[in-house]
């Protein structure tokens, strides 16, 4: 996806896609064997994002990075060891989590570096693409959960076509484990759930083990 505006869009087609995809034996993760010497870390059920106009409906957990990867982040997180899920509502919100399990807690705190910085410089990045947006981004600080979450967001708008399109983002870490949620609709930061999205990422990083 190229813009902040493409990431809501890109979401929710996603999420329809993957909620579409449920009859396919291969497309969800199987379920763990029995011989497995550690739990998987568990994503978020849908109900645990902020409340929205429609019920939040979630896709299957699919291993690897998503098709359509986040403009802000892609090139950042490996394939090896991560997962995503996506969610969608029957209006204009999309989210999706990330989830990577690192070699190392080292290699864990590495990635959530860059993927911050992935984030922070993200906007730049979108006006170099596309000179017509104009947008804010900001750092709405660190929520106090395990080793640690940081909420961003990039609300951005398109003059000429009159639109805008407000993002919400997050990275936490627990141990080796690092995940990255995505949250997008349209409107702008005044209309986001920056409160419950904070209270979500608290939630996605508590619940990883």
């Amino acid at each position: 996806m190229r813009t902040t505006r493409t990431l809501r869009t890109a979401l929710l087609t996603a999420a329809a896609a993957g909620l579409a995809a449920t009859v396919l034996p291969a497309a969800p993760v199987a379920a763990a064997p029995a011989a497995r010497t550690a739990a998987a870390p568990v994503f978020l059920a849908a109900a645990q994002w902020p409340a929205s106009h429609t019920p939040w409906t979630a896709g299957p957990v699919r291993k690897g990075l998503p098709e359509d990867g986040s403009f802000c982040t892609v090139g950042t997180t490996p394939a090896a060891g991560t997962r995503h899920r996506d969610f969608r509502t029957e209006l204009d919100t999309g989210a999706r989590q990330t989830i990577t399990v690192a070699p190392t807690t080292a290699k864990a705190k590495a990635l959530a570096a860059e993927l911050r910085t992935a984030l922070a410089t993200c906007l730049e990045r979108m006006k170099e693409q596309d000179p017509g947006i104009e947008g804010v981004s900001k750092y709405h600080g660190r929520v106090n959960v395990e080793e640690g979450a940081h909420v961003y967001s990039i609300d951005t708008s398109y003059p000429e076509a009159g639109s805008t399109d407000i993002g919400l983002y997050a990275v936490g870490r627990d141990g080796r484990t690092v995940t990255v949620l995505e949250w997008g609709q349209l409107g702008d930061l005044d209309t986001a759930p920056l409160k419950g999205f904070k209270k979500t990422t608290a939630t996605a990083v508590a619940k990883l083990h």
